[in-house]
């Protein structure tokens, strides 16, 4: 209960997740990190359980995370390319500019995502660029 992780995305072979809650319940968030676009650095939360078992898709070019809203909670990625760390990055899950409205409990995070900069201070090298009327990233 109250385990955060993100904001993630990767960067290098972009990838895109859907996801799904299979045990438990979680918040996910995604967050528009594509520069240029006119939404960026806006957020949207959805609520992913094992009851309703709707999935979230995280397209390229938006960053990922989520709270766990259960006492425990397993969630599930389909990903468009493997995992690979050395290209990951993330920004902090707090950060006040975005300002995601996270649950309202005792937040656990890692210390990696506690560490993670302001989504201003990464938004000039993000390699993910909006063009009005452009076709979407493509999935390789």
């Amino acid at each position: 209960l109250g385990v955060v992780r993100g904001m993630h995305f990767s960067v290098g072979k972009r990838q895109a997740k859907l996801v799904r809650c299979a045990r438990g319940a979680i918040l996910d968030v995604v967050v528009d990190i594509r520069r240029g676009s006119p939404t960026f650095g806006e957020w949207e939360a959805h609520s992913l359980d094992d009851e309703r078992m709707c999935q979230l898709y995280v397209p390229i070019g938006f960053a990922h995370g989520f709270c766990v809203t259960s006492e425990v909670a397993d969630v599930v990625y389909k990903c468009s390319s493997y995992y690979d760390p050395s290209v990951e990055r993330g920004f902090a899950y707090d950060d006040r500019e975005v300002g995601v409205a996270w649950p309202e409990l005792e937040l656990v995070v890692s210390e990696r995502d506690m560490d993670a900069p302001r989504l201003s201070d990464i938004a000039d090298g993000l390699p993910f660029a909006y063009s009005a009327g452009a076709q979407p990233d493509r999935l390789e």
